[in-house]
């Protein structure tokens, strides 16, 4: 199995990407810990999980990763039970929907940050403080291509994630020394439950404006998070790694560009 005797740590993993990555990465054989805000949302992943035959291969991590306090419990659990972290996944995010830029509240620009920048930043501090004494280690960051292409009313969400694109060429310099690698994930659609309530009409607009035609999925991140984790991308540090079907790279959607 690719990833035996490894330690893994997924954030925001109770479901959708974060819990696919998490099941993904047990099937190839590494011990998971999975972290969601809660106790009780967590133990949802955690049950999901055991279900399919993982319970022993499995630390249920809650904690909410813009709190410190909560950051330094969960390591603390980590260290007692595993000793080591290999992999650290930072998926956990707050989308942040809200109104236009001119009317986001201080408070709300300040959770999003919280949880998408600082929660990132603290995760993978703790996490390479570990690393740098084992001498190797892999973080994997998730962005967003809305870091380089705006979408409306979410400026709180595009700046954090515009943030960690920074953040994470910061870190892959400085951890180079430690054989530490970390590599940022940016998707654009991903189907999570939230699809579930559109109506055909909307998701089959969306999907055109998809060059590839279809949204990513849990499975389509969980291949790119196996690349970046492995030795066969040992030479790639710093950088960013589009996941969106091509939307990104063109000049505009298909249902305007006829």
């Amino acid at each position: 199995m690719k990833f035996e005797n490894k330690v893994v740590l997924v954030t925001g993993a109770s479901r959708n990407t974060g819990l696919g990555i998490a099941w993904r990465f047990l099937q190839e054989g590494a011990f998971v810990c999975i972290n969601a805000t809660t106790v009780e949302s967590t133990k949802k992943g955690g049950d999901f999980l055991r279900e399919r035959g993982f319970g022993d291969q499995i630390l249920e991590l809650p904690g909410d990763i813009s709190n410190p306090d909560d950051v330094d419990a969960m390591y603390g659990k980590l260290q007692e039970k595993c000793g080591k972290i290999d992999i650290l996944v930072n998926n956990a995010c707050y989308q942040g929907i809200g109104p236009a830029f001119q009317d986001v509240k201080y408070s709300e620009m300040e959770r999003v940050f919280r949880v998408n920048l600082m929660g990132t930043f603290y995760m993978g501090q703790k996490a390479a403080n570990m690393m740098i004494r084992q001498g190797f280690g892999v973080i994997v960051n998730f962005s967003s291509n809305t870091s380089m292409r705006a979408i409306r009313n979410r400026a709180a969400y595009c700046a954090s994630k515009g943030g960690i694109d920074a953040l994470t060429r910061a870190m892959a310099i400085d951890l180079a020394p430690y054989k530490i690698r970390v590599n940022t994930i940016t998707p654009g659609y991903i189907y999570t439950e939230r699809w579930d309530k559109l109506d055909e009409a909307t998701r089959a607009r969306r999907r055109a404006n998809v060059p590839l035609g279809l949204e990513a999925d849990a499975d389509t991140l969980a291949d790119v998070v196996f690349f970046l984790a492995s030795d066969e991308a040992r030479g790639i540090t710093g950088e960013r790694i589009v996941v969106d079907g091509g939307t990104s790279i063109q000049h505009m959607p298909a249902d305007v560009d006829l």
